[in-house]
């Protein structure tokens, strides 16, 4: 009984996957920048998970001390549990600045040049390009792979990818 109980409330109080986050390349990478978005505080998880394909992952490449790049390879799980204990303590805002779409089949490549801020309005804090992989799954949009890198003195985002 108990846990029939606690089914019932967890399912009254978990937010839902919204089914127009899938409709297109651009309406997932729209809802991606929404969920990871917010002011200090827990995100909407389900949401998130429900915007990739099984077996995605979000690579960021990291700087080492040598100068040189690595790739930091997450699950979707692993980004919500490193990114999420940071968001708990810190406002994090990121948006898109421009888009360009590829698209052939059931496969999509979106680059996306974004900024992050710790409030809306205020001056970026970082800005970076994000290339997200997409595949149709039915009906369904659903991300594959994030990839993205950040723009550094030393490596400014080119002005076509500003627009």
């Amino acid at each position: 009984m108990r846990t029939a109980a606690l089914f019932c409330l967890l399912a009254v109080t978990m937010p839902l996957a919204r089914p127009a986050d899938n409709d297109s390349p651009e309406s997932v990478v729209k809802a991606v920048y929404e969920v990871i978005s917010g002011p200090a505080g827990t995100r909407d998880w389900v949401r998130f998970r429900s915007l990739f394909a099984g077996g995605a992952r979000l690579i960021t490449m990291r700087a080492r001390t040598d100068g040189t790049a690595a790739a930091a390879v997450m699950t979707p799980d692993d980004y919500s549990t490193r990114a999420g204990a940071n968001f708990q303590k810190t406002a994090f805002y990121e948006s898109e600045l421009a888009r360009r779409v590829e698209a052939f089949g059931n496969i999509a490549h979106v680059f996306s040049t974004y900024e992050s801020r710790r409030a809306p309005g205020e001056k970026p804090f970082a800005r970076g390009i994000n290339s997200f992989q997409l595949v149709k799954e039915g009906a369904a949009w659903k991300v594959m792979t994030i990839l993205w890198d950040s723009e550094t003195a030393s490596q400014p985002i080119p002005q076509k990818y500003l627009k």
